[in-house]
Formats: C-alpha cells, sequence, structure tokens
C-alpha cells in the first residue's frame, strides 16, 4: 500500500473540520528545519525571507528566484518527507507557463503547499511598505494556472492565494481578490497584513475557505496566539521569524563575546558529535549498518 504524501496529509488536516490549527515554524536551512522537527512541529514552513537571508544575505525584495527557492524547498522537505511542509513561491517567477513549471517543480521536490501572491515581479516582503499590486486578472491567472498545474500530474499539493491588497487597496479588494481565488480553485487563503485582532475574526467570517494566518512579529499584525488564532477560526498559522530572529541575537552574542574576549561563552558551546546528533548523524550511523557498511563499526 502506497503511503500518504505530506501533501496528501497537509490537504487532509485543513479540510477536516474537527482538526486543530496547523502551526508552523519558520524554517531557513536544514539546521533550523532539524531543531524544529527535534521539538516536535508536524508540519513547518520555509520563509522566503529567511531563504533570501541565510542563503544569498540578501533582503527579501524578490531577489531570490525559481531555482534558489525550488532547491531550497526541496532541501528542507526531503529531511523529512512525511512532514509536510509549506513553501513560500513568491510571484510564481513569472507569468502562467512560469506558475504551472513553478507548481510542478515544488510539487516534485516534496513540497505539501505554496503560497502565490499578487504582487508585481520586483516583490517585496508583505510587511515592508510600498508594495505594488497586479491587477486582479493577472493574480487570478497565476491561481489558475497553478490550479491546473497540480491537477496536471495529479498531485495533493495545496495551493494557497495570497492577497497584498489590504495595505494599498483596502479591506473589500483584499476580500474581493481572495474569493475569486477561491473560485478558481485555490485551496487556502492567505490575507496578508492582517492589522488588528478585529480584522483578523471579521477575516474567517468573510471567506468562507481554510484561512492562513501570518504571525509576523514586529510587522503590520498585531501579536496573535496559536489559540487565539484557532478560536478564531483560522486552519494555519505560520511564524516566520521564529526561527531567524532568535538565531540573530545568539549569533551575534556569541561573536561579540568572542571579538571582545578572545572566546566563546559557555552557553554558546556546543560538541561536533552533539551538533551532529542534532541533523541526522544517528540515522545516518544506522543506514551504514544496515547496508553492511564497515567505516563505523570502531563508533564516532
Amino acid at each position: 500500500m502506497a503511503s500518504t504524501t505530506a501533501a496528501a496529509s497537509l490537504r487532509a488536516k485543513i479540510q477536516d473540520p474537527d482538526s486543530p490549527i496547523t502551526v508552523c515554524p519558520g524554517v531557513y536551512d536544514g539546521f533550523s528545519a532539524r531543531i524544529a522537527l527535534e521539538v516536535g512541529f508536524d508540519c513547518l514552513y520555509m520563509t522566503g525571507a529567511g531563504t533570501s537571508a541565510s542563503l544569498l544575505g540578501q533582503a527579501d525584495l524578490g531577489i531570490a528566484g525559481l531555482h534558489e527557492m525550488r532547491s531550497h524547498a526541496e532541501m528542507i522537505a526531503n529531511i523529512s518527507p512525511t512532514t509536510p511542509l509549506i513553501a513560500d513561491a513568491d510571484t510564481g517567477y513569472g507569468g502562467p507557463i512560469m506558475v504551472s513549471r513553478t507548481t510542478q517543480a515544488y510539487a516534485r521536490s516534496g513540497v505539501a503547499g505554496l503560497h502565490i501572491e499578487d504582487q508585481v515581479q520586483t516583490k517585496r516582503c508583505g510587511h515592508l511598505q510600498g508594495k505594488e499590486l497586479v491587477d486582479q486578472e493577472v493574480f487570478l491567472t497565476r491561481i489558475r494556472a497553478a490550479v491546473s498545474a497540480r491537477k496536471s500530474i495529479g498531485s495533493d499539493i495545496v495551493i494557497i492565494a495570497r492577497t497584498d491588497a489590504l495595505q494599498k487597496y483596502g479591506w473589500e479588494e483584499a476580500i474581493r481578490r481572495l474569493n475569486a481565488a477561491k473560485e478558481c480553485g485555490a485551496d487556502v487563503g492567505f490575507l496578508e497584513g492582517i492589522r488588528s485582532k478585529e480584522e483578523a475574526a471579521k477575516a474567517t467570517q468573510a471567506l468562507k475557505f481554510p484561512l492562513l494566518l501570518n504571525m509576523v512579529y514586529g510587522g503590520a499584525t498585531p501579536d496573535i496566539s496559536v489559540a487565539e488564532a484557532h478560536k478564531m477560526g483560522f486552519k494555519i498559522i505560520i511564524f516566520p521569524f521564529a526561527a531567524l530572529s532568535p538565531a540573530y541575537h545568539a549569533i551575534q552574542q556569541s561573536l561579540k563575546g568572542l571579538k571582545q574576549n578572545g572566546e566563546v561563552e559557555p552557553d554558546g558551546k556546543m560538541t561536533p558529535k552533539e551538533l551532529f546528533n542534532v541533523v541526522g548523524l544517528q540515522q545516518s550511523l544506522k543506514i551504514d549498518a544496515k547496508a553492511g557498511g564497515l567505516a563505523y563499526t570502531n563508533g564516532v
């Protein structure tokens, strides 16, 4: 019997009215993904901002393209193939043909869900100012292309329609765009830049399909807990900076200590074996032993 794919698992969760909200910490590389799995999360989110920062050392201004984003998503998704990964796919990286290619590439890479937005190609992080959007019909061609591409390869990848219209055009236009995306086959709606808890609760009533909440601390959206989001009716909540922000502060503190004192502070010390155990050392040793390998019989 074929095992259930991560995409099918995610699809089943969001379609189940009794399923609790899916909580996805933002991960930006293999190490942060391993830590999230070690802690016990059963769904991950590959942040575009985190990917751009960690992979390229650049701001989230649409600099990372399909090649960087897809290959990064594939690496993270395949660390634990049964754990769903939702990945940022920006604008789909072009017109309908490119959106189709992007969707199929993500699906074949093991990604369980992706979100496609209505910004122009020279996009920016959804929590920055000055965003420019394409017309609704252009946005809908992206969603139609993604849905068609999913169906053409028999994939369960979840199509998440994201609109950034709230900041530029206001509530009515944002809701109109997401409702239209639903009619085009989107599985989940993503209203970016929600400005209040009241607006968040209102969104789940105005949009009659599963909704994702983007919880970026310090961004446009006020702090909303998992419990609050679940009570409001959201089906997915993502925390893009959950790993990235603490990593920055911890790394900076450790390196400052090294620069100023010539040594790493005790809290920053980790043995090589401790590190390797986090990233799958024991699993690798079992693979080698099961195959009859002799390289590690004397231990590591």
